[in-house]
């Protein structure tokens, strides 16, 4: 898995790198084929500062990509945020890909 943790107008710090790589930890535990994933944080010049702090991220798992961004007005809260929704979306594409069907039982005779 390649792991790219990038920030704009900021510095990533060890601390918020380690956070970062612990909670995608939950996401490879929900789904081990995750190919390549790309995490972007971002600070804008806003004038109001709810929703200043910014976390994207895109996923590329084997068979699909996935998108997710979020904003907050605390960057770790906005990453809890960002995980949460990666984390379904996830759960959903493990679902859709898991083979539901069973197996017809054999007949004997």
């Amino acid at each position: 898995m390649n792991l790219t943790i990038s920030g704009h107008h900021l510095d990533v710090t060890p601390a918020l790198r380690n956070y970062v790589t612990t909670k995608l930890d939950r996401i490879t535990r929900h789904f081990d084929q995750v190919v390549d994933v790309k995490v972007l944080l971002t600070v804008e010049k806003q004038k109001e500062k709810q929703r200043r702090q910014r976390a994207e991220c895109n996923i590329h798992v084997k068979g699909n990509d996935m998108f997710a961004e979020s904003a907050h007005a605390d960057l770790y809260a906005a990453v809890d945020e960002l995980f949460d929704k990666l984390d379904r979306q996830v759960v959903r594409h493990k679902d859709r890909v898991q083979d539901h069907h069973h197996a017809a039982p054999k007949r004997l005779m």
